[in-house]
């Protein structure tokens, strides 16, 4: 019996060896989780006092926090560029909308193998602009760019037609689903989300997570002491705000928790970002000074995002990144992390997390066109800016430290040697895209 016993030792070692070495090869799973109009000083790692993020903090504590994201001013032009890590001028053509004969990261990451799912806020089928869209009604859009599953809100049924947050009505899968008095949207998002990772949890998966929240109306979650008054759950007042935030950080930990029971939070990727600055009836006070939102705006609270990436198995110790990032940049990164070539305007930071060396960013450009909104053209404008100024088409310029409002442009006359240099190499920077103008 003794050499039989052997012979099945030395088997259990050989095939536990092998799943073992199967597992330490197998691709990271990721999330990708994107707040609705939440700029960078709403978060109390990154210097807040007005709100509490506790869930996010640690993320940050534990990941890369990234200082200087660099988004889009509103959310189409940022959901389009970070899908497909295209500029704008290459591929927004209406609000609300993302043509199908675009390829982006959910094609990527299914390609790749991977079971894909994406849950939150949809609003890119161009219900907007029926006349002009063919398909606006078309449930399928969100297979056709790469995902396998879906529960989302404003698909193929508008805001006007059922909220997101209280009783919210929600496209799931091609089924639509009218949430009873005290469901919750970002609930019923994030749950989804578990529950997808719980089926899906022994093959790497990618999961967008556009969410809901923060974005207007201001109303009350579940954790406010108003949620019982039913009269008072569709009041937008800026004081529920707090909560809001609150609530998004309290269903981050919720994600990490379930992806520690589940024992996949070591080789899971998170991360953690906002689609444009917060909404301009918002001030919010930081170590620093008070911050107005600027949502619309492309001055830095209009584009300034936070950033947040977390992968306990490659990133062992907390670290901040200080130079610039841009919305196409992670379209490339993701392909870096399945090794699969693409085409795009960003550059990848995988390098960052895998800690090897990385050549930060000059600058970040900015196409932006809104195409929505009552002063459609008041903000609509190029720029491309570095850490320190900014540079517009028309050649004015800032210095973004001295006047974060860009109140103040700097005259010709009274530019230093090395601000001068500075202008003269971001209009050669401008100059690499398309001759394009603003019209009033």
């Amino acid at each position: 019996m003794k050499p039989y016993l052997s012979i099945l030792i030395i088997l259990s070692v050989f095939v536990f060896s092998c799943n073992a070495d199967k597992k330490s090869k197998r691709k990271p799973n990721i999330i990708l989780i994107m707040a609705d109009d939440m700029g960078y000083e709403c978060l109390s790692s990154n210097g807040s006092i007005a709100y509490n993020t506790p869930n996010l903090d640690h993320l940050a504590s534990n990941g890369i926090r990234f200082s200087k994201c660099i988004s889009q001013p509103l959310c189409t032009p940022s959901r389009v560029k970070i899908m497909t890590g295209l500029y704008n001028y290459r591929n927004y053509d209406y609000f609300g909308h993302l043509n199908t004969n675009q390829y982006t990261f959910g094609n990527l990451m299914q390609d790749a193998g991977y079971a894909t799912c994406i849950t939150g806020k949809w609003q890119l089928n161009g219900a907007y602009h029926k006349d002009n869209i063919p398909d606006w009604n078309d449930n399928t859009k969100p297979n056709t760019f790469g995902f396998d599953e879906y529960c989302l809100w404003q698909l193929t049924k508008s805001g006007n037609e059922g909220g997101r947050y209280a009783a919210p009505l929600i496209e799931q899968n091609g089924k639509t689903i009218q949430g009873k008095t005290n469901d919750y949207g970002p609930d019923i998002f994030a749950n989804y989300l578990m529950d997808f990772m719980e089926r899906k949890k022994d093959k790497p998966f990618f999961i967008y997570y556009p969410m809901v929240l923060v974005h207007d109306p201001f109303v009350p979650t579940p954790d406010s002491k108003d949620w019982g008054q039913i009269e008072l759950r569709k009041k937008n007042d800026t004081a529920y705000f707090k909560d809001m935030v609150a609530y998004t950080d309290k269903i981050i930990g919720k994600i990490v928790t379930k992806l520690k029971t589940l024992n996949i939070d070591d080789n899971t990727i998170i991360i953690f970002t906002g689609d444009n600055g917060t909404h301009p009836t918002i001030f919010s006070k930081t170590v620093n000074s008070t911050v107005q939102g600027a949502k619309g705006n492309t001055i830095d609270a209009g584009t300034h995002v936070p950033l947040i990436v977390s992968w306990p198995k490659e990133i062992k110790k907390g670290s901040v990144y200080s130079e610039l990032i841009e919305f196409s940049d992670f379209f490339p990164t993701l392909a870096d992390i399945v090794d699969k070539k693409i085409s795009s305007d960003g550059r990848s930071f995988y390098p960052l997390l895998k800690g090897n060396d990385y050549k930060a960013r000059n600058t970040a450009f900015v196409h932006y066109d809104p195409q929505w909104g009552k002063r459609i053209n008041q903000y609509k404008n190029q720029f491309v800016r570095t850490l320190d100024y900014k540079l517009y088409q028309d050649g004015t310029f800032f210095n973004l430290n001295k006047d974060p409002l860009e109140k103040h442009p700097i005259h010709l006359d009274s530019l230093t040697e090395k601000e001068l240099e500075t202008k003269r190499f971001l209009m050669d920077e401008l100059k690499k895209h398309p001759n394009w103008k603003s019209t009033e």
